[in-house]
């Protein structure tokens, strides 16, 4: 079934790899025009993640444009309300409409217990992974009900939004807010046929799952552990024999819950976890 969201338009932050420029792909694939965000640059001094670059977002407008669709883009960090809105608000200008916002923006940082996780890595894991959920929707809904046509707004959580695990508590409780937030904008949009849904990974293959420290976390036991080591103890995670699932496995679920068939769908929790949550 193809232009599945044929001549809407999707707003997606944390778009200039990984699952963003994959939902920003897969959504263009199926017809829609763009408009893509992304910080570019590190947001935390304690990541073992390498941040987006400015040529990665470039790259996913490239990769949209020769899919014959168009792309707005834009440098943002989603903790800034006022940068978001201006990129929200210069993307519907030149696109014409809104009718998808994907909050898919995140970061992984730290790697303590709790009890001895450092501020800074809490208030910045706070301010991207749960108020920045929070802000981009905040920019975008006054342009889907300006719209009149109703909408669709995927926010990402994760398996660790419904269930937790040791030594990401602070994850954990952004992705937990992330489902809250989606159930009160839901309860709150559904008069005005708007539709709010997540999803939930389990471990995706993207520069944020498959480093060098979150390797380590995994396979503690070993001194350079690889993809293959890490593989061992992912896969228990799960009841599917995987370690992990491909970023366009999230994309399918998005472009599912941003199209037609999922009409009646809202205040959802969409797992795609390979059977994360059976264990």
């Amino acid at each position: 079934m193809a232009g599945r969201v044929e001549g809407k338009v999707a707003f997606i932050t944390g778009a200039a790899r990984g699952q963003g420029r994959s939902h920003a792909l897969r959504l263009a694939q199926e017809g829609a025009d763009i408009i893509a965000v992304d910080v570019c640059r590190p947001v935390t001094d304690t990541s073992a993640i390498p941040a987006s670059t400015p040529d990665d977002l470039a790259e996913t407008a490239d990769l949209v444009k020769g899919l014959n669709r168009r792309i707005v883009t834009a440098e943002v960090d989603v903790r800034d309300f006022d940068a978001l809105k201006s990129a929200v608000d210069s993307g519907v200008e030149q696109l014409g409409r809104l009718d998808i916002v994907v909050a898919n923006a995140g970061i992984g940082n730290g790697g303590d217990t709790l009890d001895k996780t450092k501020e800074s890595d809490w208030d910045d894991m706070i301010g991207v992974n749960l108020s920045g959920v929070w802000k981009t929707v905040k920019a975008a809904v006054p342009h889907l009900l300006s719209g009149g046509r109703g909408g669709s707004i995927v926010l990402t959580s994760s398996v660790g939004g419904l269930k937790a695990y040791p030594n990401t508590g602070h994850y954990i409780a952004a992705k937990h807010g992330v489902i809250g937030l989606m159930r009160s904008f839901a309860v709150e949009l559904g008069q005005h046929s708007i539709r709010v849904n997540s999803v939930c990974p389990t471990n995706v293959n993207t520069p944020m799952f498959m480093n060098e420290g979150t390797m380590k976390l995994f396979r503690p036991d070993l001194e350079n552990p690889g993809p293959d080591d890490m593989a061992v103890v992912a896969q228990l995670m799960h009841v599917l024999p995987v370690g992990w699932v491909e970023p366009v496995d999230i994309s399918n679920a998005v472009l599912f819950l941003a199209s037609e068939e999922a009409r009646y769908i809202t205040g959802l929790p969409v797992t795609v976890d390979a059977g994360s949550m059976l264990k």
